[in-house]
């Protein structure tokens, strides 16, 4: 079975993922699959729109299929993962660019790579159920799929926040933060798609959703701008210590789980996307870290503790705030003949 159910559905092109027991993760061959189908569509003038939705509760996508790519590396075939994330960043790009609507209904657990195919998208709806986040360094790589993007567009320093604890995201904190466009109970998705499928008209969606509820983020919104605003994580780190209450004592023991060179490289990576404001620099950057990743150790090591062992005990390469730029420089640096190609 390949995981993704592709099918012209009146006026739709329609992408359902269909690991439900696997969360949805993506595998190399559904992302190919995905690609090829998005691409053709684009051409495809009675093709007026694309959706992407998933079977089950708990997600739309938690990620990559990131067990697969465990064993990868541990049987010494790098170049496999790094295969995966070229084709995927690519389909990314194209779906950040793509010349028609593409809604995306975001239940349960949207993270990594579920976020490259459901939060570049013009019409991102997220429900009671859905959970949002970018969780990769405490794993040991870096958001990527084009995430530090995203975290770069975020209000304030909330991308920073975000990225740096893999915080979860309700629907008032992802539409706050830039992952999502509109609110709409769960039990009206099946509807409002026959309609979508029938009029090819994205302006159901708006007639459809609902107010947001409040962000919970928004409202610290003050406290995360001025600790994550600090130059360096070991500033952060004891910007947050000053302060009593749920948020910093979370983000301090999410900071403290993670990996430290990824924390270091991601506070970096977010910053520079800043600047930059291109998905294809973003995208670009991400590669060089997670090409360099795959050969360790930190990220199987990350996979290793958090989904093979399951000890949640893993051993990083640095102590905490033991990471130098020139370390976090390496890791970003040009791939030369290796550069990704978008």
């Amino acid at each position: 079975m390949s995981g993704v159910r592709i099918a012209r559905r009146g006026a739709v092109g329609r992408i359902t993922l269909t690991r439900p027991e696997a969360l949805n993760a993506l595998t190399h061959e559904m992302t190919r699959q995905i690609d090829a189908a998005v691409r053709d569509w684009a051409g495809d003038d009675s093709v007026a729109m694309l959706v992407f939705d998933a079977e089950g509760e708990r997600a739309f996508c938690s990620g990559g299929d990131i067990e697969g790519i465990y064993h990868a590396m541990r049987d010494g075939r790098p170049e496999e993962p790094r295969r995966f994330w070229a084709d995927e960043y690519r389909l990314n790009h194209y779906l950040f660019h793509y010349p028609k609507p593409v809604a995306a209904f975001l239940q349960g657990f949207t993270m990594g790579g579920g976020v490259g195919i459901g939060c570049h998208g013009s019409h991102r709806i997220v429900g009671e159920s859905s959970r949002i986040a970018m969780p990769e360094c405490g794993i040991g790589l870096v958001p990527d799929v084009g995430g530090s993007l995203l975290l770069a567009r975020a209000p304030g320093r909330l991308g920073e926040y975000l990225g740096l604890t893999g915080a979860r995201m309700g629907a008032g904190d992802a539409i706050h933060a830039g992952f999502a466009d509109y609110l709409l109970d769960e039990s009206a998705w099946p509807a409002l798609i026959a309609r979508l499928e029938e009029t090819g008209d994205p302006g159901e969606i708006d007639r459809a959703a609902v107010p947001p509820p409040l962000s919970s983020m928004a409202l610290s919104q003050d406290l995360i701008d001025l600790v994550f605003s600090a130059a360096t994580v070991p500033e952060i780190v004891e910007g947050l210590g000053k302060w009593d209450g749920e948020l910093p004592a979370s983000a301090l023991k999410a900071i403290a789980r993670a990996a430290p060179l990824s924390l270091a490289s991601a506070l970096q990576m977010i910053r520079n996307a800043r600047d930059a404001d291109d998905i294809g620099f973003a995208l670009k950057q991400e590669y060089r870290f997670t090409y360099r990743a795959a050969e360790g150790p930190d990220f199987p090591e990350g996979i290793r503790a958090q989904i093979i062992d399951r000890d949640r005990n893993p051993r990083w390469q640095h102590a905490p705030g033991g990471v130098t730029e020139a370390e976090v420089a390496a890791m970003l640096a040009p791939l030369g003949k290796q550069e990704l190609e978008l």
